[in-house]
């Protein structure tokens, strides 16, 4: 059997508190889901084209620079684990 509308994706995003309980609560005023309410913003935001600014400024750094051998900032499970209480003593 052919599906006539596209099949949802199930995902996990990572979202500040305050940003969930907003969220919840306009889903709460509108009877809606918060799935829906969050797809919905995310949705007006893409059809808006809101972009990133151009150019940042520079972050300041401190110590020697770069990360610790071992520590990979694209593995963010891993390095959610380092700073949840992972030994990062054991990297140095």
């Amino acid at each position: 059997m052919q599906r006539c509308y596209p099949a949802p994706v199930r995902t996990t995003i990572t979202i500040d508190e305050q940003v969930y309980r907003e969220a919840k609560a306009v889903a709460a005023r509108s009877a809606r889901t918060v799935s829906q309410v969050i797809e919905d913003a995310v949705r007006s935001s893409l059809r808006s084209g809101a972009t990133a600014p151009a150019e940042l400024d520079a972050l300041p750094t401190f110590g020697r620079g770069g990360t610790l051998p071992g520590v990979d900032l694209a593995d963010r499970s891993a390095l959610a684990d380092l700073m949840d209480g992972g030994s990062l003593n054991a990297l140095r």
